[in-house]
């Protein structure tokens, strides 16, 4: 669409030639460009104190700043979302009714923090404030770290319900193969899901644990058999299959509760990287199809998920698990054109690799339809000064949107209403939303000086300034929780007329 200026005939000196008043003349000015599409996120994990909060039983005030400045560093960089671990081992870092309070905030499983404070309601309201959508992180059969200090608080899963709960090695684990664990563990996201205006729901990894081995350095097996007796047995399957089974079972349910409950929120799924080894065949490594039945290959091909993670933490060169390779492969697997946004190893930038791999890397995901990655973890990009200016300066230059989820109903979202007022050389833009559904985000792009500027803001914001310029034309569109982009609204100075060529239609400016 063209945004066409009709200079009055008044000002056609100022052009150089003359001009009859009764006939203006037209100025076209190029479209705005199309906002960039790209998913740029990092995990914030809790885990261990991993990334946030940096040590257990810090106070609220210190807690909240440290959440702040992850915040502040991800809207700096113009990341799009964080991906926040809620959920490390069958205990809660908000405040929930079915299991305790984590102990990686307090110290202690199940104390609250003190002053009180929800700290995912507060990392909610703070990321929206940026711009950024929140992703909340459950691992759903974790229930107890082996590097945990506290005892198990009166609500964990261990003291409610002792029979949902194995021993493996250092670890307690919910089985899989039981029922009444799925059921439990679905509870406990829906139950967030419905209680706090998430975007996304987010799993990593774990399902079945990573093999743990004995003294004489052999595998342990997971202890289920009496789970695969009571269940397993007469379904037909392998026990191997039917473990894969279940995990499939878990991984339908969730993203079908999630589409009842809220279709906007992203489900999005972060695998191993591998699927099984020679897939393709230049592929050697770790085999998580059979090693920790994950079937992740299936959950894209089904489309039950609208975006696969799966965590490519090796260099672009090594052949046996290049990265380029395996993000080649893992778009072939996908008929239904979900989105694949790899994990990044960006930790690695500090020591083992240059930052240029990670940026290498991020060039390499931009090939694709649906471009997106996840940095791990957060903590790289608060103290990798030489990663953050690469990316600052070169690949994060512009804001980007998350690409639209098309398989999702989008939210009609009416056209807003656009004013500026403008005074020497700055200018203040207003807008208002015209109608009741809410607006995601805003993408505003201004013309100064023959240049398009794109900022995209956030849903409660309303109006913006534009210092040290006067804009020659400002146009306004909604996005709604999908990604999906409303028509445009176009204001000019009042000495033009705009002209909206998608409808035809020639208004004076406001």
């Amino acid at each position: 669409m063209k945004v066409k200026l009709l200079l009055l005939a008044l000002l056609m000196p100022v052009l150089g030639r003359a001009a009859d008043a009764s006939t203006p003349a037209t100025v076209t000015i190029p479209s705005p460009p199309a906002p960039v599409r790209e998913f740029r996120a990092a995990w914030i994990a809790t885990v261990g104190n991993s990334c946030w909060p940096s040590k257990p039983g810090l106070s609220t005030a210190q807690q909240k700043a440290e959440l702040l400045a992850i915040l502040d560093r991800a809207a700096a960089l113009k990341l799009n979302a964080v991906i926040f671990q809620v959920r490390p081992a069958c205990d809660a870092l908000y405040q929930s009714g079915i299991e305790p309070w984590s102990e990686y905030l307090t110290g202690v499983q199940g104390r609250a923090p003190a002053p009180f404070y929800d700290p995912l309601a507060f990392a909610i309201t703070e990321a929206h404030k940026r711009g950024l959508e929140l992703h909340a992180w459950f691992n759903p059969f974790r229930a107890r770290h082996f590097q945990s200090v506290s005892p198990p608080a009166a609500n964990h899963i261990s003291k409610t319900h002792p029979e949902l709960v194995r021993n493996y090695a250092k670890y307690l684990w919910l089985d899989p193969g039981d029922p009444a664990v799925r059921e439990y563990s679905l509870r406990v996201i829906l139950d967030v899901l419905n209680r706090y205006d998430v975007d996304g729901i987010h799993m990593d990894d774990y399902f079945y644990p990573y093999h743990e081995k004995n003294s004489a350095g052999n595998d342990i097996d997971f202890p289920d058999a009496a789970t695969w007796k009571k269940f397993g047995q007469s379904s037909g399957l392998s026990h191997d299959d039917w473990r894969r089974h279940n995990v499939d079972v878990f991984i339908e349910q969730l993203y079908h509760s999630v589409k009842a409950a809220k279709p906007w929120v992203s489900v999005g799924v972060s695998p191993f990287g591998i699927w099984r080894p020679k897939n393709p065949p230049s592929i050697a490594g770790f085999d998580s199809y059979q090693e920790i039945y994950c079937d992740s290959r299936k959950w894209l091909q089904e489309g039950w998920c609208d975006y696969l993670a799966p965590q490519l933490y090796w260099g672009i060169s090594p052949p046996a698990t290049s990265f380029s390779t395996l993000l080649d492969w893992w778009n072939g697997q996908n008929p239904r054109h979900r989105h694949v946004w790899p994990g990044l190893d960006s930790l690695k930038a500090a020591d083992k690799w240059q930052p240029s791999e990670i940026v290498n890397q991020i060039n390499v995901t931009r090939r694709y339809p649906s471009p997106g990655h996840i940095h791990w973890s957060v903590s790289a990009l608060m103290r990798n000064t030489a990663l953050d200016n690469a990316l600052a300066r070169d690949l994060y230059r512009t804001p980007a949107l998350i690409p639209a989820s098309p398989w999702l109903a989008a939210t009609p979202l009416l056209p807003p209403k656009l004013s500026v007022n403008t005074w020497g050389k700055s200018a203040h833009v207003e807008w208002k939303n015209s109608g009741t559904n809410t607006v995601h985000l805003w993408v505003l792009q201004s013309l100064i000086a023959g240049n398009w500027t794109t900022q995209i803001l956030p849903g409660n914001c309303l109006d913006t300034y534009l210092d040290n310029a006067t804009p020659d034309a400002v146009v306004l569109r909604t996005v709604d929780r999908t990604g999906n982009l409303g028509d445009p609204v176009a204001w000019t100075p009042k000495k033009y007329s705009t002209t909206d060529t998608s409808k035809g239609m020639t208004k004076p400016a406001k």
